[in-house]
């Protein structure tokens, strides 16, 4: 999308006699001082923010303040023109009544996070929010349509074109962690998308089509806030691709969004909170007839009764995955559930075991696990942590710190928070035993991780 130029701008550092490369270099040394180090602004940045790109805050703050001592005035953003942006502080936290409403709240939230929103990088988990956006997924109607009358024509290479950015970034975060590709996402979404959904052409079926596509990559970027740790950010993505998953009546993806949202909360150790979001993903996936998905969210079902210690529930549910699992029929299921295969379900049953404290069973299927899809580097650091958490718990000691040992050599190349907490679990689950030699040796080389 076009950007107008920022003329207000250019006449003022016209009018301060400063050249691009000394605004840089004194936004720079300003922002240390003001407590922000390490900005690194050149005369191309100048140059972009006169063609019309915003800067991240706190950039504008910091130009008011440079213009007016140069000009011995009150400068304001507006005279910049970069006003302030005020945005909602539940922005993306509500599942919306209609598409429009939808459209102009998740191309918010791209745009808010590009700009990296200091309510957005602060924002909390809020259990309320993800129970909502379950109910109204379950209980709202299909919009009634999902045509656009824009001026821009959306057309099937459009649709094909966010499908492959997230195919192709999904690959790379499972290979090098969230880290290095999240903000691509982010930047994909609100340059790219949101001209589609907001200014595109298309009929009912395109309509549809574009809405799914920009809920997986959505779905995505939340799942990559996920592994950063950044919950709340994370949860306000999960929801609007929820309802993005509505524009389109996709059942099966919305079901795949509520599992993703269970996923965290059992993470988070809310695991009451992940057997609700669970169960809706299961009324989902049977509307869907998927039966990988449906195993995916009696796994899940399961994992929460074993944050809740209800054993019998647990199994009950494990068996219930087993038997959705069995009937799935490879080739006919949707591309973006290609990942869940007899080694993730294994990883999953491990999951559950390790935290009803059965070794055994964590280290039968944790072993089962690590046949799996080599692209999934994170996965297979996962993997390893629940095999040496497995056999720490069987006293296993020696193998555990071997186990232990590869996992956190591929933590320490993965930019990825879940992963280090992965390793920070496995190092408190070997501390009672951490004058055992190879307990110590361990520890000794790991040393540098533990510090990160």
């Amino acid at each position: 999308m076009r950007r107008e130029p920022n003329r207000l701008l250019q006449l003022l550092i016209a009018e301060a006699g400063l050249s691009h490369k000394g605004l840089a270099r004194r936004l720079n040394d300003l922002g240390a001082a003001r407590g922000t180090p390490g900005l690194k602004y050149d005369h191309s940045s100048v140059l972009r923010w006169i063609g019309g790109q915003r800067p991240r805050d706190p950039v504008p703050s910091l130009l008011t303040e440079i213009f007016a001592l140069r000009l011995g005035r009150p400068v304001t953003p507006e005279d910049l023109g970069m006003p302030a942006i005020v945005s909602p502080p539940d922005l993306g936290q509500v599942f919306t009544h209609t598409w429009q409403e939808g459209v102009a709240t998740v191309t918010a939230l791209w745009r808010a996070d590009v700009e990296r929103r200091r309510f957005l990088i602060d924002s909390t988990f809020a259990i309320g929010a993800g129970s909502v956006g379950a109910v109204r997924w379950l209980t709202s109607p299909p919009d009634e349509r999902l045509d656009g009358g824009g001026s821009r024509r959306v057309g099937r290479a459009d649709v094909a074109a966010i499908r492959e950015v997230t195919r192709s970034f999904g690959e790379l975060d499972n290979r090098f962690g969230s880290g290095r590709v999240r903000a691509a996402v982010v930047e994909y979404l609100d340059t790219a998308v949101t001209p589609l959904l907001k200014d595109g052409s298309y009929g009912e079926s395109t309509g549809r089509e574009l809405a799914a596509a920009a809920a997986e990559l959505t779905r995505l970027a939340g799942w990559m806030a996920y592994d950063l740790e950044q919950h709340g950010l994370a949860q306000r993505y999960l929801i609007q691709a929820l309802r993005l998953a509505r524009g389109a009546g996709d059942d099966a993806l919305g079901g795949e969004i509520l599992a993703g949202m269970a996923h965290q909360a059992i993470y988070m150790g809310r695991p009451a909170h992940a057997l609700d979001l669970a169960r809706a993903a299961q009324l989902s996936a049977a509307r869907s007839g998927v039966a990988t998905l449906m195993a995916s969210c009696h796994v899940l079902e399961a994992h929460a009764h074993a944050g809740l210690g209800d054993a019998r529930s647990c199994a009950a549910a494990l068996h219930d995955a087993e038997l959705a699992f069995d009937r799935r029929v490879p080739g006919h299921e949707p591309a973006w559930l290609s990942y869940f295969d007899e080694a993730y379900l294994a990883a999953k049953f491990a999951h559950c075991f390790r935290d009803l404290g059965d070794g055994v069973q964590a280290v039968r299927q944790a072993r089962r696990s690590l046949d799996m899809d080599g692209r999934f580097v994170r996965g297979r650091m996962f993997n390893l942590s629940l095999l040496a958490a497995g056999l720490t718990q069987c006293g296993e000691l020696e193998e555990a710190c071997r186990v232990a040992a590869h996992a956190f050599d591929l933590a320490g190349e993965l930019q990825s928070v879940r992963s280090r907490s992965y390793a920070a679990d496995l190092r408190r689950r070997l501390e009672p035993y951490k004058r055992e030699p190879v307990v110590t040796a361990l520890r000794e080389r790991t040393r540098e991780l533990a510090a990160v």
